[in-house]
C-alpha cells in the first residue's frame, strides 16, 4: 500500500506530513515506556508482514495488520508504523522518504480510527470480541485504500481510474486481514490478556 515517490502533489505531501507529525507526537506522548518492547515487537511485525508486495499501478498491496496495531497500540501505532516505513524506505526503497508522511498517514490513521471504533468490544468476551477483531482487521485496510485512492485522485485526475482499482484490489486483503486479526486477538486474549491493555488511553 506504499505510494511511490513522484506521484503525489505537494499539497497532499504536506497534508500527509502534517497528520503524521501530529499523530506521531500524540503517539509518543501516550506510550507507556514499560511497554516499549511490545511496541517494538508490533513495529517489527508490521515491517515483516508488509515486505511481500504485489505491484498495482503507482502503488502496491500487501499485508498491513493496521487493525491489530490500532487495537493494541492506539495512537502509538503512528510512531510504530512511521519507524517501520522509514526502515523499509531506507533498506528496500519501498515508497520513499519524500512520501513517508503520506504513507504513514494512509496506514496509521485508519489504525487509530479502528481503535476508537472497536476497542471497547475487544474487552468483552465471546462473539462481540470476534466480530470487533474481524471488523478492525477488515476496516483498517479498507480505510487505508480509500485514503490512498483519495491521495492519488486529489494529486492528479489522471489517477482516478487507478484509485478505483486500488480500492477494488484490496477487497481480498481486507477479508484476509480481518481473519488474521481475529485469530491473533482471540489468541492473545487467552494466553496474555494484559497485551490488549497496552494502548488504553
Amino acid at each position: 500500500m506504499h505510494i511511490s515517490e513522484g506521484v503525489l502533489s505537494p499539497a497532499v505531501l504536506v497534508a500527509g506530513g502534517a497528520v503524521t507529525f501530529v499523530g506521531t507526537g500524540l503517539g509518543l506522548k501516550r506510550i507507556d515506556y514499560d511497554h516499549i518492547m511490545t511496541v517494538s515487537l508490533l513495529t517489527a511485525t508490521f515491517f515483516v508482514a508488509s515486505l511481500i508486495h504485489v505491484p498495482l499501478g503507482p502503488g502496491n498491496i500487501h499485508l498491513v495488520l493496521g487493525g491489530l496495531m490500532g487495537l493494541v497500540l492506539g495512537w502509538s501505532a503512528f510512531p510504530a508504523i512511521l519507524i517501520a516505513l522509514l526502515l523499509q524506505a531506507i533498506f528496500f526503497q519501498y515508497g520513499g522518504l519524500v512520501v513517508l508522511g503520506a504513507n504513514t498517514t494512509v496506514m496509521a490513521l485508519p489504525a487509530v480510527g479502528c481503535y476508537y471504533l472497536f476497542r471497547k468490544w475487544i474487552e468483552t468476551n465471546g462473539n462481540k470480541r470476534k466480530m470487533a477483531a474481524f471488523a478492525a482487521g477488515f476496516f483498517s485496510p479498507l480505510l487505508s485504500s480509500l485514503l490512498m485512492a483519495l491521495a492519488l485522485a486529489t494529486s492528479d485526475q489522471g489517477f482516478l481510474q487507478t484509485a478505483q482499482l486500488v480500492v477494488a484490489a484490496h477487497i481480498p486483503l481486507m477479508i484476509i486481514e480481518g481473519v488474521i486479526t481475529m485469530f491473533i486477538i482471540l489468541f492473545l486474549s487467552r494466553v496474555q490478556p494484559e497485551f490488549l491493555s497496552i494502548g488504553k488511553s
